[in-house]
């Protein structure tokens, strides 16, 4: 072990052991008796799930006089129970006078909006193809049962789930004592009334036929999936195959995946749930040892029923009847599979043995498996309730706290520092020319590698891979063309705003709405900066989302306010040291912890595909190499090229060669910071993978994983360190949009006007600064239960739905002497369209919005312009055709 590595290993001390307790467990009242039966066993196969806050088992069967192998008869029922919450708090049961329309059980159930739909299953005789549902009415407290579409033909102990609006079917067997099949259906929820509604037959597994199998949705953390496990496999004339392997199903690429070894999930028959964003939780399930040892003993008493040696076969028969009777159960171990890092672990352990042959039903917040067959032909009544334990994860300590505290203390001082050198507005939106090109280039990295890229990067490269990194190269890329289109023109112009130019190169109007769109791009961008890393926060640490939100919009207007662009830019540069000590710290500990280092993170990496970086599949929905290069470069034009929160930095420069470096700057440190926090990602999946017990099943955010290390493996105060990181991440983007949004009020619309105030200019734009910032905070609070999934494909998702279009109308001033303003408007008009039927039926992956509104504003406003408007009234000296040209300031926009 090298001597950095002992360094971090000492500061990072051993990864914690400490056990959580994910799960809490109680029980509801006990199922009632069938009728014509003073007990309830309890019942096998039933139909179960959720109709308008009620419980429902039907169906199902048990051996309600002896056990099976004491000549007890199994028998099927028809009755329909329902448990309902009262508002006293108790629960009460209450048997239906409605039946099913067969005595029958071992199908599936799942909660649609006509009602519980019931499919497949069998009676004592048949397999049954019939469907229907079962709709509980709460004010009359009665239940309507009514057909559903049938299933292609007969079915029955098969797999199923429901992923998102599409319920999956797999395996079964299609006759009484009959082979397992390779069965894969799926029938569309999405409709209101799926009465109608067709199955559709897909290509099934690469693996053996099964029945009694598990399945379960859950996402792989790109897309949402089917999962299949276990099961077994009965043929004709051939012993019972045991099957331990387990596939995945993925309807977005429509292919299936063997994942684990063919041993990994001993689940037969049992039961499962999805947990967070990337568990999946088993509760019960056999692995077929016992169920084998019995075949073998009856299979020796065949043999010996033929022989003349009674004392031989009636050992046989007693050692049968004792491996029965002492059946230990399906275990009561809770095992949790990740579909990121591929583990299963022990999260827990039941109160009894699992229940099989029976399903877990998500009711409210809680979990629900209700009755099944907890031994060899003996069911329970029980009803067993799990609720998650959300709180289980770590919290940050007093000390973390203090040196969270002192971090702001430093930014609120800054804030004030700089608030003695505001003399007016100059000051105040461009720093009076004052900031050095390495502050500048700084800033624009900070403002652009916000809490969303410290926390989204990682999570999404732990999740999926490294295609994502040609997105982030881009940046290089585009530097040239920002220094060779923009920067100039802004230069020239001794403009305040890039919208300024907006209005020189065609009216007023088109600068207008080019503000305005910004300001509101940036309060949303506010809101979504402030929110989505509070959520994470909230997630790992406990601290309340509207405090983290309120703490960090508080934080970054007191500074914003008191000290203008100068405070904003050297917060930044404060920030981006942070931001960058802390990922480089968290990459350090992690190497220390995983034994091999640094080398089995890479080995772990290329063994799970983790440094995939180019995809030449020409596709548009997915994120290949062609849609990351594209979308990259015109997400980063528009950014670097318009947005204002970057123009204000090579405004605050000295010189035009100042802002050029400022730019290469940004672009030089995109290069480390990318593999970065690109390789912290990865080695986080090494770490989870190494330690899978140390990483909390419950997030229902992935973004939460890099705050989750944070939190729960480093020391007091080194943690409140890394988390004062994340709150700079986001404070240096939340400030640059406060400020620049405040410049573009400010400039564009109010000292536009001339509107008339008894405060000055400098007031004016504080308060601006004031209005823009509570309205940013507002946004967060106001999206705080709100449901997203990912921080990063949000953010881009905006990024390019609302900006594409400001991108398309620069480039269309710039590049082309033709166009009008009138034209101009038709372009943004145009990409409005564009990008809402875009934002809508999604026809390309979001990494290609801000280029679908770059172009569609570029061509249709080009097009627009040959007809609208008159070209001769345009100024040369702003295009790029005449840039060295000098600038007649005579209005002649169209």
């Amino acid at each position: 072990m090298s001597y950095l590595r002992i360094l971090f290993f000492l500061i990072g001390l051993s990864v914690s052991a400490s056990a959580q307790q994910y799960f809490q467990f109680d029980y509801l009242p006990d199922l009632p008796p069938n009728s014509g039966y003073s007990i309830q066993p309890g019942l096998a196969g039933p139909y179960t799930g959720i109709d308008h806050d009620a419980l429902i088992l039907a169906g199902g069967a048990n051996f309600p006089e002896a056990l099976p192998w004491e000549g007890g008869q199994k028998v099927y029922y028809d009755e329909i129970f329902v448990l309902t919450h009262k508002q006293d708090g108790n629960y009460d049961w209450k048997r239906m006078e409605q039946h099913l329309p067969n005595r029958s059980g071992y199908g599936g159930a799942i909660s649609t909006t006509n009602g519980l739909f019931c499919f497949g299953g069998n009676t004592a005789t048949e397999i049954l193809e019939s469907t229907y549902f079962i709709s509980y009415d709460p004010e009359t407290e009665e239940v309507r049962v009514s057909p559903g579409p049938d299933l292609p033909h007969p079915l029955t102990n098969f797999a199923y789930a429901q992923v998102n609006n599409l319920l999956y079917l797999a395996g079964g067997v299609e006759t009484i004592s009959g082979p397992a099949t390779q069965v894969f259906w799926r029938l569309d929820l999405s409709p209101n009334d799926i009465s109608g509604a067709t199955w559709e037959e897909l290509e099934s597994w690469p693996g053996p036929p099964r029945a009694f199998a598990v399945g379960s949705g859950q996402s792989n953390g790109v897309h949402n999936c089917f999962y299949l496990f276990s099961g077994r496999n009965v043929q004709p004339g051939k012993e019972v195959e045991i099957l331990k392997d387990g596939y995945v199903y993925n309807p977005s690429l429509n292919t299936w995946q063997q994942i684990g070894t063919t041993d990994a999930f001993p689940l037969m028959a049992g039961t499962a749930f999805p947990l967070g964003t990337a568990g999946i939780v088993f509760t019960s399930g056999a692995d077929g040892n016992l169920m084998l040892k019995e075949n073998q003993l009856r299979k020796n008493i065949e043999i010996l029923s033929g022989q003349s040696d009674p004392g031989a076969l009636a050992k046989a028969q007693a050692d049968l009847l004792t491996h029965l009777n002492e059946h230990p159960g399906f275990g009561n171990k809770l095992r949790l599979y990740s579909t990121t890092t591929g583990q299963t672990t022990i999260v827990g352990e039941l109160p009894e043995t699992g229940q099989v042959t029976t399903t877990a039903v998500r009711w409210g917040e809680d979990i629900i498996i209700p009755s099944g067959e907890i031994r060899p032909g003996i069911r329970t009544p029980k009803i067993l309730k799990l609720s998650v334990n959300k709180a289980a994860g770590q919290r940050l300590t007093f000390w973390d706290l203090v040196v969270i505290a002192i971090y702001f203390g430093i930014l609120g001082w800054m804030g004030y520092y700089f608030s003695k050198r505001q003399k007016d507005t100059d000051d105040y939106f461009k720093g009076g020319g004052r900031i050095p090109w390495w502050a500048a280039g700084l800033s624009i990295f900070g403002t652009a590698l916000s809490a969303i890229t410290f926390m989204a990067i990682p999570a999404k490269t732990f999740a999926t891979d490294w295609s994502y990194f040609t997105l982030n190269m881009t940046i290089f890329l585009v530097a040239p063309l920002v220094i060779l289109l923009f920067i100039p023109f802004y230069r020239k112009l001794n403009l305040t705003t890039a919208y300024e130019y907006l209005e020189q190169r065609f009216n007023l109007a088109v600068r207008l709405l080019g503000s305005a769109s910004f300001i509101l791009y940036q309060i949303g961008r506010m809101g979504v900066v402030l929110f989505l890393p509070s959520i994470a926060l909230n997630v790992v640490t406990g601290i309340n989302i509207f405090a983290c939100i309120g703490v960090m919009g508080a934080i970054s207007l007191l500074y914003t306010i008191l000290g203008g662009i100068e405070a904003v830019i050297w917060t930044d540069v404060v920030q981006v040291i942070v931001l960058l000590g802390g990922a480089l710290l968290s990459l350090g500990l992690i190497i220390a912890h995983i034994e091999g280092g640094f080398s089995s993170i890479v080995q772990t990496g290329i063994q799970n595909h983790k440094f995939n970086l180019i995809d030449l599949e020409f596709s548009l929905k997915q994120p290949t190499f062609w849609v990351m290069l594209v979308g990259g470069l015109f997400a980063n034009i528009t950014t670097y090229g318009t947005d204002q929160t970057m123009v204000q930095r090579y405004l605050t420069t000295r010189s035009i060669k100042s802002a050029n470096q400022s730019v290469w700057t940004n672009a030089l440190l995109s290069i480390p910071a990318t593999l970065i926090f690109f390789f912290l990602g990865t080695a986080l999946y090494a770490f989870f993978k190494a330690y899978p017990a140390e990483l909390d099943p419950t997030f229902e955010n992935n973004d939460a994983i890099f705050p989750w290390y944070i939190v729960s493996q480093l020391p007091t105060g080194i943690s409140g360190l890394l988390v004062a990181g994340i709150f700079a991440a986001a404070m240096s983007s939340i400030s640059s949009s406060m400020n620049s949004a405040a410049t573009a009020y400010s400039t564009d619309f109010h000292f536009r006007f001339g509107w008339t105030s008894t405060v000055g200019p400098l007031k004016i734009a504080r308060s601006a600064t004031l209005i823009t910032g509570l309205a940013g905070t507002g946004f967060a609070l106001l999206m705080a239960t709100w449901d997203i999934k990912s921080l990063w494909d949000e953010f881009q998702k905006v990024l390019g739905l609302i900006i594409g279009g400001l991108g398309g109308v620069f480039l269309l001033g710039i590049l082309s002497r033709r166009a009008t303003g009138t034209g101009a408007l038709v372009g943004l008009s145009c990409s409005i369209v564009v990008q809402i039927l875009v934002g809508y039926y999604a026809p390309v992956h979001l990494m290609l919005y801000s280029a679908t509104g770059v172009l569609s504003c570029f061509i249709c406003g080009w097009l627009a312009s040959l007809i609208l408007g008159d070209p001769s009234r345009i100024d040369p000296a702003l295009t790029l055709a005449g840039q060295n040209k000098p600038i007649d300031r005579e209005d002649k926009s169209d």
